[in-house]
């Protein structure tokens, strides 16, 4: 994701300005585009990434969680695009909101672990949550102007992943070679496995509750394997409204850095209806899927449980990556979390933090327990 945005920014010089950069540990390619785009600051999230980098420390790079949300709140920035993967991006994502900043968010687990806590943030600081997701920056573009009132449904589609038609027996069997190769979107192995798990898509719910306001039997999921059309919003009045494109995060992305207004790009301007039919439309599978229903219920729930649900995924999703459980395994570590953590209650950042550290440490044990089996 933050390659694609400095992508988008490349295209339009003049437009926007670089002003600080961050990554997790990828130290060569980060001094080459802090140089290639003037980026005055820049800190990595990994705490030991600059250790035989003395060079940059000197020059005021710096490390740790801590550093990223400085660069969040920092002074002379309008907009914030946060791609950090997973729960860690939540402290930024609160901290750009609360400066006053336009947050571009592509880190849906913000919202979903703490949504109340982000929406506050935003009324407290006067900073704006615009959403980076293909599928809720479709649902913005659609609503346009429109008031929560007028909105009877929001329908988000799903591409179903590369296991679409798998049957359950040949799921049991299915590699993390083999859930990395997505059929329509190039993205990063955390969200491509949730894309094949369609965890990902229980997320998207999540987010899209508390983006727009709605209840969740007001939030609908199709599976949409060529992934043309990225949401529908049907109108009180029946109207229904999609936003179509060739799957690509660099048309969201650009739609976020310039939402209300658009720019003109010479890259993405090329759309072919009759190459893009025939549009199919099939329910979500649940059975085959169970992280979808687990995720959904969990947002239901409300309370710990989303933060719980996201925190046990992303450890069991890196647990299959290791070949520690099996694809079919995620959602028994993820279903065994929230189990032990159900009624917990959380009213602040620091109770979010610390569900978040529980659901991780009772995820790993379950992973333990499953990997002697």
């Amino acid at each position: 994701m933050g390659r694609s945005t400095l992508s988008v920014i490349r295209r339009h010089p003049g437009q926007f300005g670089v002003v600080a950069l961050s990554a997790h540990r990828s130290v060569a390619a980060l001094e080459a585009l802090a140089v290639e785009f003037g980026a005055r600051r820049v800190a990595l999230a990994d705490s030991g990434a600059l250790e035989n980098r003395p060079d940059l420390v000197a020059v005021g790079w710096g490390t740790g969680a801590d550093r990223i949300v400085e660069l969040a709140r920092l002074g002379g920035v309008d907009i914030v695009v946060n791609a950090v993967v997973g729960a860690a991006g939540l402290r930024p994502t609160i901290a750009a909101l609360e400066a006053g900043k336009r947050c571009a968010l592509a880190n849906k687990e913000s919202l979903v672990t703490a949504g109340d806590l982000v929406l506050r943030a935003a009324q407290r600081g006067g900073g704006e949550l615009v959403p980076v997701d293909s599928e809720h920056s479709a649902i913005l573009q659609c609503v346009g102007s429109a008031r929560r009132e007028e909105i009877q449904r929001l329908i988000l589609t799903a591409s179903g992943g590369p296991f679409r038609g798998m049957s359950a027996e040949d799921l049991q069997q299915a590699d993390a070679a083999m859930a990395l190769r997505h059929p329509t979107w190039d993205m990063g192995a955390k969200i491509t496995i949730d894309s094949a798990t369609l965890a990902n898509k229980a997320l998207e719910v999540i987010e899209a509750h508390f983006l727009y306001g709605l209840p969740y039997d007001r939030i609908d999921v199709v599976v949409h394997p060529t992934s043309i059309v990225h949401s529908f919003v049907e109108f009180v009045d029946g109207s229904v409204l999609s936003q179509m494109g060739q799957p690509t995060m660099e048309l969201p992305i650009l739609h976020a850095l310039t939402w209300p207004r658009r720019l003109p790009d010479p890259v993405l301007r090329d759309f072919d209806p009759r190459t893009a039919s025939p549009l199919v439309f099939e329910p979500v599978d649940e059975a085959r899927f169970p992280l979808f229903r687990l995720g959904v219920d969990a947002g239901r729930i409300g309370g710990a449980a989303p933060a719980v649900f996201n925190a046990a995924n992303e450890v069991a999703v890196e647990a299959f990556l290791k070949g520690m459980v099996s694809f079919t395994g995620i959602a028994n570590v993820v279903e065994a979390a929230l189990e032990a953590l159900e009624g917990t209650a959380v009213a602040t950042l620091d109770e979010v933090l610390s569900v978040d550290r529980t659901a991780r440490s009772r995820a790993a044990a379950e992973v333990e327990r499953m990997v002697r089996g």
